[in-house]
């Protein structure tokens, strides 16, 4: 209001017309985010300076107008007015936020003949909108060709490998930050402890927190979002809470990290607690807060609870249901064996069902042994998701568990017809700073007949507690003894072993695995957790499995 009463007083004396007057006004107006009254103070002008046209541009590309700010800078262009450099990275920052990349090469084009592109600011902001529009290569290339580089420049090049699933690279040039002693920001530690995240890295992330503290940034909120999703996805859901805890300034942000991590680790329970908590002390559940507390549902099979907050969201907190919330509501059907409720969420819903609908009834289906809708829901999948092996698998082993041999010999024959390539078991493990992978049948690891060796003396102790080879789980016709040669073999029982021979007795044994863990698998790690004396962590496609005692946090549902 003052800023709009000496508005009006500087009409009053006749100063509207003064150049530095008006670019004053727009910067005010710009800076309180009224920026129809700045482009009203704008065209106004009679003489317009550098100043006024960079002011303007710079307001509607922070302010939303991406678009309004693309045109009045090829209006500039029209009227002769020299561009600066200022003008030039706010309206590339208006090209990432609408993720116009041939507007971005033109951009580009202008800054090197008008021999800008070596300034950081503009080389920042194109390397920014190339990496937000997925051309990573040409982030990089502007990057590497930069003659001078800032502390944002850093911090854009490695959020820009994250936000391109790239956390390898993320992390080497977040290494490379480090031997070369530069600063480093809130924002460059949070994308690294991102790429920790997505490589589950647990090592790496927990030295990367300890330079987050170092460097005084362990307070701030975006970071410890970051951290918290990071030890969650890591397997270490309690140092992810202590994280949670340490905080003094909450935001729904991170109250919806911890809701997703108990999530995740099949704390149903105590993510519907916190769910409740954020709302007495006055936040507001968001449309993320329901896909985590959903979510939670689904791990557990809590119909009930689904129903309840999925009404609740509409009714008491006015979100509206997007595809994820239906999405969720058919997992948590299909989990708890309504398949046919799942079914028709599916068919009632105002969206276009998506793959991952059709894969979650197909899976489903295939644990509750549906046949007529595993069929609907996998003539879906053949169209939407031709290169995906795994749906015409999961088909025939529907087929396979329902004794129709035939049908199955179909389905791999069209599978092999179609030459696409069926992903293999694989499952990691971290030891000492190092990834090892193993494949299901694993012959090439250095240490595979040492392995062997350890993993038949612990299926010899566990047959002694009565263990036995689930074959049932393993749906190829062949041989019973075949069979458990299969399954003797598979990829988390290697990783396991190995973990067995290679860490500390008190260290938690933590594998990651790229498919959803067997019924065999998820027995022999019930039995070894007990036999061994070890708390085993194993994370599949679905979620997260803590074994421990002889028992498994999912409650054998999942």
């Amino acid at each position: 209001m003052e800023g709009k009463a000496c508005h009006a007083q500087i009409i009053r004396v006749g100063l509207q017309a003064d150049t530095l007057t008006s670019n004053m006004l727009i910067n005010m107006y710009s800076k309180c985010g009224l920026v129809d009254c700045a482009r009203s103070a704008f065209d106004e002008m009679r003489e317009r300076s550098l100043v006024s046209w960079n002011t303007m541009i710079g307001s509607l590309a922070q302010n939303g107008k991406e678009q309004e700010a693309l045109i009045l800078f090829v209006e500039m262009q029209r009227e002769g007015t020299p561009s600066s450099e200022f003008t030039v990275s706010s309206v590339l920052c208006a090209c990432a936020a609408k993720y116009a990349v041939s507007e971005c090469k033109q951009l580009h084009a202008f800054a090197i003949k008008a021999s800008m592109d070596s300034n950081v600011f503009v080389g920042t902001a194109l390397l920014d909108v190339y990496a937000k529009c997925s051309l990573i290569k040409d982030a990089r290339w502007v990057f590497e060709c930069m003659p001078e580089r800032s502390d944002v420049t850093w911090s854009s090049m490695v959020a820009g490998y994250v936000q391109n699933d790239l956390p390898e690279e993320a992390l080497m040039l977040f290494h490379r930050t480090q031997t070369l002693g530069l600063e480093q920001t809130q924002f460059m530690i949070s994308s690294a402890i991102c790429a920790c995240a997505s490589l589950a890295a647990l090592i790496e992330g927990s030295q990367v927190h300890a330079v987050l503290c170092k460097t005084g940034f362990g307070s701030n909120i975006y970071a410890s979002s970051s951290l918290i999703d990071m030890y969650a996805k890591c397997g270490c859901i309690r140092e992810a809470y202590m994280v949670f805890q340490g905080v003094e300034e909450w935001s729904t942000v991170l109250w919806n990290a911890m809701i997703s991590g108990f999530a995740r680790h099949a704390h149903s329970l105590e993510a519907m607690i916190l769910f409740e908590k954020m709302q007495q002390i006055g936040m507001c559940p968001n449309e993320v807060t329901y896909i985590a507390v959903l979510s939670a549902c689904g791990h557990m099979g809590l119909v009930e609870n689904g129903r309840k907050y999925f009404h609740l969201m509409m009714t008491e907190h006015s979100v509206s249901p997007n595809i994820f919330h239906y999405s969720c509501m058919v997992d948590i059907f299909g989990r708890s064996g309504q398949i046919r409720e799942a079914y028709e969420m599916i068919e009632k819903m105002p969206f276009d069902v998506t793959a991952s609908m059709w894969g979650s009834l197909l899976s489903s289906c295939r644990v509750h042994g549906h046949l007529e809708l595993a069929e609907i829901a996998a003539k879906h999948l053949f169209q939407m998701e031709p290169n995906n092996a795994g749906n015409h698998i999961l088909l025939s082993n529907i087929y396979a568990a329902n004794r129709k041999w035939e049908e199955v010999a179909r389905t791999r024959k069209l599978l092999k017809e179609s030459e696409v390539k069926k992903e293999r078991g694989t499952s990691w493990i971290e030891i000492k700073d190092k990834v090892h992978s193993f494949m299901v049948g694993e012959r090439n690891h250095p240490q595979i007949a040492e392995i062997y060796l350890k993993l038949d003396d612990l299926i010899e102790k566990l047959e002694k507690m009565d263990y036995k080879a689930e074959t049932e789980h393993d749906l190829h016709y062949v041989e019973e003894s075949r069979k458990q040669q299969l399954l003797r073999h598979h990829s988390e029982k290697l990783a396991l072993t190995f973990g067995l021979m290679c860490l500390p007795q008190s260290t938690p044994i933590r594998i990651m695995k790229n498919l959803r863990i067997c019924g065999d698998c998820h027995s022999f790690m019930k039995l070894s957790s007990n036999v061994a004396g070890r708390e085993i962590i194993v994370r599949d496609t679905n979620r997260f499995h803590h074994f421990k005692n002889g028992h498994c946090s999912c409650g054998d549902f999942w």
